[in-house]
Protein backbone atom coordinates (compact mmCIF):
# COMPACT_ATOMS: atom_id res chain seq x y z
CA UNK A 1 0.00 0.00 0.00
CA UNK A 2 0.79 3.45 -0.96
CA UNK A 3 2.83 5.14 2.32
CA UNK A 4 3.98 9.04 3.04
CA UNK A 5 6.42 9.41 5.72
CA UNK A 6 7.47 12.61 7.34
CA UNK A 7 10.30 13.58 9.63
CA UNK A 8 12.04 16.62 10.70
CA UNK A 9 9.37 18.17 12.78
CA UNK A 10 10.38 19.27 16.71
CA UNK A 11 10.81 22.50 18.58
CA UNK A 12 11.99 25.61 16.91
CA UNK A 13 12.40 29.00 18.48
CA UNK A 14 10.66 31.87 16.74
CA UNK A 15 12.71 33.44 13.90
CA UNK A 16 14.49 30.12 13.19
CA UNK A 17 14.24 27.38 10.74
CA UNK A 18 13.28 23.43 10.14
CA UNK A 19 13.17 21.59 7.16
CA UNK A 20 10.44 18.78 7.04
CA UNK A 21 10.99 15.72 4.74
CA UNK A 22 8.12 13.09 3.44
CA UNK A 23 9.38 9.62 1.84
CA UNK A 24 7.38 8.28 0.23
CA UNK A 25 6.52 4.05 -1.31
CA UNK A 26 4.56 2.45 -3.67
CA UNK A 27 3.14 5.75 -5.35
CA UNK A 28 3.83 6.38 -8.43
CA UNK A 29 5.70 9.77 -7.30
CA UNK A 30 5.92 11.60 -10.67
CA UNK A 31 2.29 11.19 -11.64
CA UNK A 32 1.24 13.15 -8.50
CA UNK A 33 0.85 17.12 -6.94
CA UNK A 34 3.01 16.36 -3.40
CA UNK A 35 2.46 19.09 -0.83
CA UNK A 36 1.87 19.88 2.62
CA UNK A 37 -0.87 20.98 5.02
CA UNK A 38 -1.00 21.41 8.59
CA UNK A 39 -3.46 21.30 11.79
CA UNK A 40 -2.76 23.48 14.82
CA UNK A 41 -4.57 22.56 18.24
CA UNK A 42 -8.43 23.65 17.79
CA UNK A 43 -8.38 24.17 14.18
CA UNK A 44 -9.00 23.05 10.71
CA UNK A 45 -6.80 21.71 9.08
CA UNK A 46 -5.04 24.20 5.99
CA UNK A 47 -3.41 24.29 3.12
CA UNK A 48 0.28 25.26 3.30
CA UNK A 49 2.09 24.23 -0.11
CA UNK A 50 1.55 22.19 -3.28
CA UNK A 51 4.60 21.31 -5.71
CA UNK A 52 4.14 20.41 -9.07
CA UNK A 53 5.37 17.34 -10.95
CA UNK A 54 8.61 18.59 -12.50
CA UNK A 55 9.21 20.46 -9.56
CA UNK A 56 9.00 23.87 -11.22
CA UNK A 57 5.74 25.15 -10.01
CA UNK A 58 4.69 25.91 -6.71
CA UNK A 59 1.68 27.50 -4.65
CA UNK A 60 2.03 28.62 -1.19
CA UNK A 61 -0.38 29.72 1.22
CA UNK A 62 -0.55 33.31 2.04
CA UNK A 63 0.44 32.77 5.20
CA UNK A 64 3.48 31.12 4.54
CA UNK A 65 4.75 32.67 1.61
CA UNK A 66 8.07 33.71 1.09
CA UNK A 67 9.51 31.74 4.40
CA UNK A 68 8.80 28.35 3.60
CA UNK A 69 9.68 26.92 0.80
CA UNK A 70 8.40 23.09 -0.91
CA UNK A 71 10.76 21.14 -3.41
CA UNK A 72 10.84 17.55 -4.62
CA UNK A 73 13.27 14.79 -5.88
CA UNK A 74 11.39 12.39 -8.12
CA UNK A 75 14.61 9.86 -8.18
CA UNK A 76 13.99 10.04 -4.06
CA UNK A 77 10.35 9.83 -4.32
CA UNK A 78 10.34 12.80 -1.59
CA UNK A 79 8.97 16.07 -0.57
CA UNK A 80 10.46 18.63 1.46
CA UNK A 81 9.26 21.70 3.23
CA UNK A 82 12.18 24.38 4.07
CA UNK A 83 10.45 26.74 6.65
CA UNK A 84 12.59 29.61 7.79
CA UNK A 85 11.50 32.80 10.35
CA UNK A 86 9.25 30.67 12.00
CA UNK A 87 6.40 32.16 13.98
CA UNK A 88 4.30 30.63 17.30
CA UNK A 89 1.53 30.22 15.10
CA UNK A 90 3.19 27.98 12.60
CA UNK A 91 3.10 25.23 15.30
CA UNK A 92 1.08 22.40 14.15
CA UNK A 93 1.06 18.96 12.92
CA UNK A 94 2.33 19.04 9.07
CA UNK A 95 1.04 16.62 6.86
CA UNK A 96 2.46 15.06 3.73
CA UNK A 97 0.13 15.04 0.78
CA UNK A 98 -0.34 13.37 -2.65
CA UNK A 99 -3.10 14.30 -5.06
CA UNK A 100 -3.69 13.32 -8.85
CA UNK A 101 -4.33 16.22 -10.94
CA UNK A 102 -6.47 17.97 -12.04
CA UNK A 103 -6.86 19.98 -8.60
CA UNK A 104 -9.59 22.43 -8.58
CA UNK A 105 -9.23 23.41 -5.19
CA UNK A 106 -5.64 23.94 -3.33
CA UNK A 107 -7.46 23.73 0.13
CA UNK A 108 -9.63 21.45 -0.27
CA UNK A 109 -9.23 18.31 2.03
CA UNK A 110 -11.24 16.19 -0.27
CA UNK A 111 -8.75 16.66 -3.40
CA UNK A 112 -6.00 14.50 -1.53
CA UNK A 113 -5.80 11.30 -2.26
CA UNK A 114 -2.84 10.23 0.08
CA UNK A 115 -1.97 11.59 3.84
CA UNK A 116 0.93 10.94 5.48
CA UNK A 117 0.63 10.40 9.41
CA UNK A 118 1.85 13.88 10.25
CA UNK A 119 4.86 15.32 12.35
CA UNK A 120 4.42 17.59 15.34
CA UNK A 121 6.30 21.44 14.59
CA UNK A 122 6.51 23.61 17.33
CA UNK A 123 7.57 26.98 17.59
CA UNK A 124 8.21 28.58 20.56
CA UNK A 125 8.57 32.45 21.31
Amino acid sequence: QVQLVESGGGLAQAGGSLTLSCATSRLDFSSYFMGWFRQAPGKEREFVAVVFWAGDDTIYADYVKDRFTVSRNNAKNSVYLQMKSLKAEDTAIYYCTASRPPITNWSDTNEIDYWGQGTQVIVSD
